[in-house]
């Protein structure tokens, strides 16, 4: 693991931030190069000017069964921490509806705080309407957040780790998506230029895998009724000791990213656990996202090397 440690060192330090067209353009051509050292050549592919997005794709997408995607663009600062439950969705929703609720708060605050020295009422409902949809906007399209280690270079790292560990297969094909934090529109754009191979094909999708000791992975629910796939996800990810695989196949899941843009997919996310609340990733789109645990990326490796070829013996 020993290159892997200096590949995220160099991710974290040169590669921090992906969120400019020109910060997006470095990075590809640093992981064109670092695929070919692994024995991958890649290729981008450009969707014009209205999606905006351009993927990085190592293999032939005609010709795989199995995609292992993860997303390489990084995101604005939030004003709250974006928290996400996989397996409390109530939790989720309140979270989300609370923090929107404050925003709106405290554009009414500001608004009645200007307005009322002013005596003037009319300017209050316009000024209101500007303050809120202006941190809505600083929300989603602000700042770019300088600290991004789990969302998700830590998705990066485990692509370019497998990609070093599997011997190279040509029913197997590596995607790094592109806006993801716009509607993943990168997933939508190569769904869109692949659409026989994304109609059948199995997609495993690496977001925030490396904060969290727990790490789930989450079929769809047309997956779930895989039993070679549930099988080689069993055999394939054993219980190391530092980290703990868990197959979640029952119950309802919501984790928001790119792998709901394919049918047959299996999330990956690492994840704390919290007695009453279940499942959670922390301090995302914060300074704070700092952490990058290399048991998490060997993990997934060595999953990923036993997985494929189980999986690719019974389809």
């Amino acid at each position: 693991m020993e290159n892997i440690e200096k590949l995220k060192e160099y991710l974290l330090t040169i590669h921090p931030v992906r969120k400019s067209g020109g910060q997006k353009e470095e990075f590809r051509k640093w992981l064109g190069g670092e695929l070919r050292r692994s024995g991958w050549r890649s290729h981008e592919e450009h969707y014009g000017k209205l999606n905006g997005s351009v993927n990085v794709v190592a293999g032939d997408p005609d010709k795989a069964t199995v995609f292992l995607c993860a997303h390489y663009d990084t995101a604005s600062r939030m004003l709250v921490p974006n928290f996400i439950s996989p397996t409390n969705v109530a939790a989720h929703v309140v979270y989300h509806f609370a923090a929107a609720l404050v925003m709106v708060v405290l554009a009414l605050l500001v608004s009645f705080a200007v307005s009322f020295p002013l005596n003037q009422p009319g300017l209050m409902l316009p000024l209101f309407v500007i303050l809120a949809l202006g941190l809505l906007w600083f929300s989603a399209y602000g700042p770019a957040n300088r600290s991004n280690a789990n969302g998700n270079t830590s998705g990066i790292l485990a692509l370019l780790a497998i990609a070093k560990a599997l011997p190279h297969n040509k029913r197997v094909c590596f995607v790094f998506l592109d806006n993801n934090e716009r509607n993943l529109l990168g997933a939508s754009a190569f769904r869109k230029k692949h659409p026989d191979a994304t109609s059948t094909a199995l997609f495993f999708n690496f977001d925030c895998v490396g904060d969290g000791e727990n790490l789930l992975l989450m079929p769809s629910k047309l997956s779930r009724w895989d039993e070679s796939l549930l099988s080689a996800l069993d055999e394939a990810f054993p219980d190391s000791g530092a980290v703990h695989p868990k197959v979640l196949t029952q119950g309802l899941i919501y984790y928001p990213s790119d792998h709901r843009k394919f049918k047959f997919h299996v999330a990956v996310c690492a994840c704390r656990h919290l007695a009453g609340l279940g499942y959670y990733i922390p301090r995302l789109r914060t300074k704070r996202d700092t952490v990058l645990s290399l048991d998490n990326i060997a993990a997934i490796t060595e999953g990923m090397v036993r997985f494929v070829p189980l999986y690719l013996e019974e389809t």
